[in-house]
């Protein structure tokens, strides 16, 4: 019965004297989580990835410093930077600058659990970069100017005569980079400049999205082509029941229904590769898609998650086959901006 009391006792001991070695580096661990610092280029916007960092920093004690720029200017600093970059993780507007880093072969690879979370076909094919959130290219009209049943079946056709100075758009938008691209693949090159020349013969050129946005709820213009948050970004504002705009979903695997991404990845020269891949994770948790979808009238890619914006379902979008990965670093569409005299 006493070896039977020893040997109880020396496996409780046992077990304690593991517990403590197990517990004390349990601990630095979730010190240092707590004061490491994690260094976030952000092309997206301010609200939103504001709302992400302080959901994140709040789960996990991991603080972000978030340094902001448009997100073709970050990539490019990041390619110019190379090793010396200060950037654990890249948080983009749009996905192909971070298509353009992972080509630059400048990405790690992103953990398979993360990946997991996320719809397919919103990831990179090599899984250096995910999808985070996402948004349908639509048609904006004054109801005072213009009947949305009057509206063309395509948005091929509002690069016409018949829309002269009806139609607003934004050619350095990087959404409008992609809807580019994705005529491009869907339709031909020649079809996406005589599109682009189109344009810049009978459209309307803004200088930005909300400008744009505003434009057509003034009457200024009759429609533009802008992202779906754009309209209920400014409902905000001015209230929903008192907008003249309305907001029109292409459909039928349009070009105009084209779905773009909010994309994010981690660079491969990061000291901090753990916290950035935790970062990662939690942009696509529950939490961190309801940070996000909370702060912009975006989709979540994660399923099971709701906005709390009163969205057209994702289901019902019908956009055309083009995924993000396929629209690649977008590049030539500068180039096709430039032969159409949009550059």
């Amino acid at each position: 019965m006493a070896n039977v009391k020893r040997r109880a006792l020396l496996r409780t001991g046992a077990a304690l004297g593991t517990g403590a070695l197990i517990g004390a580096p349990l601990l630095h661990v979730a010190q240092a989580a707590q004061t490491d610092t994690l260094t976030l280029y952000n092309g997206q916007h301010a609200k939103t990835t504001q709302a992400l960092v302080a959901a994140f920093t709040s789960s996990t004690g991991i603080k972000v410093d978030i340094r902001k720029g448009s997100s073709a200017q970050l990539a490019n600093q990041i390619m110019e930077e190379g090793e010396r970059s200060p950037a654990d993780v890249f948080y983009s507007e749009e996905s192909p600058p971070v298509a353009a880093l992972a080509e630059k072969d400048l990405l790690a690879k992103i953990d398979g659990a993360t990946l997991k979370q996320i719809m397919p076909g919103y990831t990179a094919n090599d899984g250096t970069w995910a999808g985070i959130s996402a948004r349908c290219r639509v048609v904006v009209f004054n109801r005072d100017m213009v009947s949305e049943s009057d509206l063309p079946d395509s948005v091929m056709d509002m690069a016409t005569e018949v829309w002269k100075d009806k139609v607003g758009f934004v050619p350095t938008s990087g959404a409008f980079q992609e809807q580019i691209i994705a005529i491009k693949l869907i339709k031909g090159r020649d079809a996406a400049l005589g599109w682009l020349k189109g344009l810049k013969q009978y459209g309307r050129i803004y200088n930005g999205n909300k400008a744009a946005m505003k434009a057509v709820e003034r009457g200024d213009i009759a429609t533009a082509l802008v992202n779906n948050y754009y309209w209920y970004a400014l409902a905000d504002e001015v209230g929903a029941d008192k907008m003249k705009a309305g907001i029109h979903y292409a459909g039928h695997e349009d070009p105009g229904a084209l779905i773009t991404v909010s994309a994010a990845g981690i660079l491969k020269t990061s000291s901090k590769i753990k916290a950035a891949q935790r970062l990662l994770a939690f942009m696509v948790s529950a939490a961190g898609q309801d940070a996000i979808v909370g702060s912009v009238a975006e989709y979540p890619l994660r399923p099971g998650i709701k906005s709390p914006y009163d969205l057209k379902p994702f289901d019902q979008l019908n956009p055309p086959d083009v995924s993000p990965a396929d629209l690649g670093d977008a590049a030539d569409a500068l180039a096709l901006r430039r032969e159409a005299g949009l550059a």
